[in-house]
C-alpha cells in the first residue's frame, strides 16, 4: 500500500441556502459576543433596575404599614385608634422615602461603575 496516496472518499458540499442555515444553527452554539456598546448599556440598566427594585420594595412594604394603620382605626377601633394612627403615618412615610432611596442608591451605583463605563465610552468614542 502507498502512502503518498490519499485515501478515496465522498466529498459533499451544501448550497448556499444550506450554508446559511449552518450558520444559524452553529452560531446557537458558540459563546455570545457581548461587544462594548452592550456591555456600557447592561451596566447602566443594572443601575436603575436595582434602585427601581429596592424603592418598589420599599414603597410596596410601607403601602402595607399604613394599610395596616388604616386598619386599626377603622376596623378595629376603640384601643387601636392611635396606635393606628401612628402606624399609618410610620407607613406614609416609608412611601415618601421610597423616591428619595431610589435617587440615593442610583447615586450611589453610578459611582461605583463610574471608571469602567467612562473607560468603555472612551474607547468607543475615539
Amino acid at each position: 500500500m502507498d502512502n503518498t496516496k490519499q485515501s478515496e472518499g465522498f466529498n459533499f458540499t451544501y448550497s448556499a441556502k444550506d450554508q446559511e442555515e449552518l450558520k444559524a444553527i452553529r452560531k446557537k452554539y458558540l459563546p455570545p459576543e457581548e461587544d462594548k456598546l452592550q456591555k456600557v448599556r447592561a451596566m447602566d440598566a443594572h443601575v436603575a433596575n436595582k434602585a427601581t427594585s429596592i424603592s418598589m420594595i420599599m414603597g410596596v412594604i410601607g403601602t402595607l404599614v399604613m394599610g395596616t394603620g388604616m386598619c386599626c382605626c377603622l376596623v378595629w377601633q376603640g384601643v387601636w385608634f392611635v396606635p393606628g394612627i401612628i402606624i399609618g403615618l410610620i407607613g406614609m412615610i416609608t412611601v415618601g422615602m421610597a423616591y428619595p432611596v431610589y435617587q440615593h442608591v442610583a447615586k450611589k451605583e453610578r459611582r461605583k461603575i463610574a471608571p469602567e463605563i467612562l473607560r468603555l465610552t472612551e474607547e468607543l468614542i475615539k
